[in-house]
Formats: C-alpha cells, structure tokens, sequence
C-alpha cells in the first residue's frame, strides 16, 4: 500500500541503476526524492516529487559546499539516506594509476562518510525512526582478484555502517546494510567483463531497491542490519 508524505529520502548515485531503482521505489512509496549524482543528463525519470541535485562525491571540497544548503532547503523531514553511489576500476593493484586509486576510495567511502557526517544530525533529530541504507558489495565480504582497491572500499563502507549502529540505536536511527552481488546494471559499462546472459546470472537493480524500500518498512523496533543478495547462479563473461 502506498503511503503518502512519509518525507524525504536522499539518494546518492540517483541517476542510474540502483540509485535510479531506488528513487522509483521510494517515489511509489511516498517519498519525496533527492537524487544526488555527477550527471542526469542520460536519466529520463520526472518526478514532481523528485528533486535532482548534481554532484561529485568523489570532490569533498563540493560535498562540504553544496550539501549543507541542500539540508537547509529542506521543507519535510529527512527520513532516509541511501549511501549507493559507486565506481569500480578493476586491475592488478600495480597496474591501477593512483588517481583511479584515490577516485575509488573518495566516491565508495569517503563520499559516503562526509554526506553521513552532514545527514545524521538531521536524521537522529526526528520524532520517529528514521534510516541510513548503506549499499554494499559481495567485495564487501571477500576479497578478489584485480579487486584490492574496490574491495578495500566496500569493506571499509562495511566496518563504517557497523560503527555506526551503536552511535544511532538510541536516537532512533536505524542503520542497514545491503550487499548484493552482480547487478546488472551500467556498472559494468567500463570493466572488461560482465554477467552472464541469463535472468539467473544477475540480480536486477529494482530487487535491491525493493530490499532498501522493505527495510523501512520493518517495524520501528527491527531492523536490518545486514542482508547478502546474490544471483541464483554466478556466471561471468568476458567482453
């Protein structure tokens, strides 16, 4: 059933697959939606409860700039924070320039870190239970190979989101983590591999948006600490 006026969520990485599944799901459900993103010059979705917002997490000078005034313009509560966006640059660490090295640790973590610092005063200030959705990674939970430096950022969204469970419990503030597997998703657009062809070789980006969503949706009192999601059958193929 939808609910209507349940508040804001904000949603990183908005303008493609996951984060793009995420603002329709929570759009459906009620929500107003800020999107946050590079670019949305590719994303069609128009929403009159959508309100797109560009920027890279990956700067944290503009994290530290825009974000604040995007808090203060705020007309209905924030309830929800889904920390998703993410690149991938897969190699042999020696292989890797460390500018991607340093890309892929500022937008996977670091990003995520400062918009947390910046949403959480908000979210533990409301009168009901109110959210942070981490999306994570199977990476998350094992390391592979020409993965070190994506790994690395994921486990350390990982450790974060654990952190920060004893600090939110008792505001209210509930903290999930959801790590799925392959997604199909334009993830995969610059790697030199992706998914098998198969329904059951991927997960789509609407099943874990709909994993965010439910987990709002628990009563107050549960919450979902940590959810794996995976393919029924794993299968890679080189491009």
């Amino acid at each position: 059933m939808t609910s209507i006026g349940r508040g804001v969520a904000i949603i990183t990485g908005a303008s493609s697959g996951i984060g793009l599944a995420c603002s329709k799901a929570f759009l459906a459900a009620g929500f107003e939606v800020v999107g946050l993103a590079r670019d949305f010059s590719k994303t069609d979705l128009d929403h009159s409860n959508l309100r797109k917002e560009c920027l890279d997490l990956s700067c944290s000078e503009a994290v530290q700039r825009v974000l604040p005034s995007i808090l203060n313009s705020l007309t209905e509560p924030l309830k929800v924070l889904v920390c998703n966006a993410g690149i991938g640059k897969i190699g042999y660490l020696e292989q890797l320039a460390v500018a991607d090295i340093e890309k892929v640790l500022a937008t996977n973590l670091l990003g995520h870190i400062l918009i947390t610092k910046y949403c959480l005063p908000i979210l533990k200030q409301q009168n009901e239970c109110s959210d942070l959705i981490f999306i994570g990674s199977e990476s998350a939970r094992q390391g592979g190979k020409e993965g070190s430096v994506y790994s690395a950022s994921k486990f350390g969204l990982r450790g974060f989101a654990q952190s920060l469970r004893s600090e939110c419990a008792k505001a209210g503030v509930r903290v999930n983590l959801i790590n799925p597997g392959a997604v199909r998703s334009s993830f995969f657009d610059d790697l030199h591999f992706e998914p098998g062809p198969g329904d059951e070789n991927a997960i789509l980006p609407a099943d874990v948006a709909a994993m965010a969503l439910t987990a709002v949706n628990l009563r107050a009192g549960t919450v979902l600490d940590e959810i794996n999601m995976s393919p029924l059958t794993k299968v890679w193929q080189s491009k």
